[in-house]
């Protein structure tokens, strides 16, 4: 792996969700979480031939790509993943791995606005050409609006009194930067600060990006692009997304519910591979901190009854 992928991002249970994966010569593989490019490179190492599609919409991520022939790269988000794959007569494929969240170097670049820790814009676009960002959702979302968000994304307890706090500011003070947000925060934080930041931040991200929404699509289409036994292997960084996985993997239904037919007959087109999510190792999160909140579900696409 090259130094520059090393510092854009460090990639979390890298082994283990590539093992996962079981890749095999010949095969078709897809990262949709492409970043640092850590995750494809072990990939590409398991197998000859073959081909392995990656996505990723944040154009800074593309030049971590290696140069192999077996690799496409894709600048778009990865809910259009069956788009591009039929595009590219790709479908069915092996396997699919998607490494969730921000990546280090999202993170650690103040002017995109997603870190406490630095004074930056507050923008929060994973794809520069959004027009959606965060100042503007602090700026004209109604309270409700704001309320919702901060409840259902963050899950903030007191949702209703930070949105308050952000609308009486903005009626006087442009709401611009990180830190004007972290101060209107900190005015109303309860319990710890800095896990209360993480959460107020996180909501905002999740709006932005429309994170929950393209997690849901990936895995909607997951289910139609893969091959009989073909892998799917998510690795997930907070409640909200890890909830949907496991829902969508153990009962093909993003409730939690089982989905019936008319005829009260249920199918799941995944089967979990590990009962339990897989999780960083001590050593790992040692070296890694932000491997401490890493989930690891891996399901296999199941055979349909003819």
């Amino acid at each position: 792996m090259s130094n520059q992928s090393i510092n854009y991002h460090q990639p979390v249970l890298l082994e283990e969700s590539v093992e996962a994966l079981k890749p095999r010569d010949g095969g078709i593989y897809v990262d949709t979480t492409f970043g640092g490019g850590g995750h494809t490179e072990q990939l590409l190492q398991q197998f000859q031939g073959g081909h392995l599609i990656a996505f990723d919409q944040d154009a800074d991520s593309l030049r971590n790509a290696p140069n192999d022939e077996r690799l496409t790269l894709i600048q778009q988000n990865f809910r259009f993943l069956k788009r591009y794959l039929r595009f590219f007569k790709h479908i069915p494929v092996d396997g699919i791995m998607a490494d969730l969240g921000v990546s280090s170097y999202q993170i650690d670049t103040p002017e995109k606005g997603f870190s406490t820790r630095y004074e930056g814009d507050l923008d929060m676009r994973m794809n520069r050409q959004s027009p959606l960002t965060a100042a503007y959702v602090v700026a004209h979302y109604s309270l409700e609006e704001l309320q919702q968000m901060f409840s259902q994304y963050g899950e903030v307890r007191n949702a209703r009194q930070l949105a308050h706090a952000i609308t009486e500011v903005r009626d006087h003070t442009p709401i611009e930067t990180t830190s004007d947000l972290c101060r209107i925060a900190e005015s109303v934080a309860k319990g710890n600060r800095n896990k209360y930041l993480a959460r107020v931040f996180q909501a905002l991200r999740i709006e932005v990006n429309e994170e929950l929404e393209t997690l849901k699509a990936l895995l909607e289409q997951s289910a139609d692009v893969l091959k009989p036994h073909g892998r799917m292997a998510v690795i997930t960084y907070h409640s909200l997304e890890d909830r949907l996985v496991k829902n969508f993997f153990r009962k093909g239904t993003f409730s939690g519910e089982s989905n019936k037919d008319v005829y009260g007959h249920t199918w799941v087109p995944f089967q979990e591979v590990y009962k339990k999510p897989l999780t960083a190792s001590d050593d790992e999160m040692a070296y890694n901190p932000r491997a401490r909140s890493a989930k690891l579900r891996v399901a296999e696409k199941v055979v349909e009854d003819v």
